[in-house]
């Protein structure tokens, strides 16, 4: 075979393999997630994930990590997922204080909504595993520097509350959008999505806003 054919076929096979590779990594997260939320993340081992994943414990290891690197990386699909993005453009776009409340709240709720399980998960188990906790702190400081967008922006279009900082606004949003919050209603007090979304709305408005107005 010659070198410009082996050339043109090695980038194919890189290809693939990094699918197979990236493939292996999602099994395992998938694995690790559903045995964290069934057993509890303290009760999980990695031969627990490697089997549950039909994979052996070294590829567990070599692709992810030991368990607490595979946990941080779930707590990391929240934070990182495309709605978060989107919902601050909206905010830092916005022309008009309710809307951005409004598509803040949304978007908080839709990121909590799809990641609740492993939210759960990590407040559990940083209680049991310092490096979680660290993790966990750094979630929830990013969780933050996202909700000072909006104060940010409602202190720039003049329409926070006489006396009323951007950092103590963002302070305020992290009490009524911020992780206990969600978990506090929609699992503590069995309260629909969309009620807790409407109500934490219409909170944030009163709390925050020179003139807030009704639903």
């Amino acid at each position: 075979m010659s070198t410009q054919a082996s050339d043109r076929r090695r980038p194919y096979r890189n290809d693939r393999r990094a699918k197979a590779a990236a493939g292996t990594r999602a099994t395992i997260l998938d694995a690790a997630l559903r045995l964290f939320v069934e057993h509890g993340y303290a009760k999980v081992t990695i031969g627990d994930i490697a089997r549950e994943a039909g994979i052996a414990v070294p590829t567990v290891y070599a692709s992810t990590g030991g368990k607490a690197a595979i946990l941080a990386t779930l707590m990391y699909r929240g934070v990182d997922d495309p709605v978060v993005e989107r919902t601050l453009e909206t905010v830092r776009t916005a022309t008009d204080a309710r809307m951005a409340i409004a598509a803040t709240a949304r978007g908080v709720r839709l990121d909590n909504e799809r990641h609740l399980e492993i939210v759960q998960v990590m407040v559990t188990a940083a209680c049991v595993d310092q490096r979680v906790q660290e993790e966990l702190d750094e979630v929830v400081r990013r969780y933050r520097r996202s909700l000072g967008v909006l104060a940010g922006r409602l202190a720039e279009l003049g329409a926070l509350k006489p006396g009323l900082s951007a950092e103590r606004a963002g302070d305020m949003l992290w009490f009524l959008l911020g992780l206990p919050s969600w978990r506090l209603f929609i699992t503590g007090c069995h309260w629909s999505w969309d009620e807790t979304e409407r109500w934490l709305t219409h909170q944030v408005t009163a709390a925050l806003l020179a003139q807030p107005t009704g639903d």
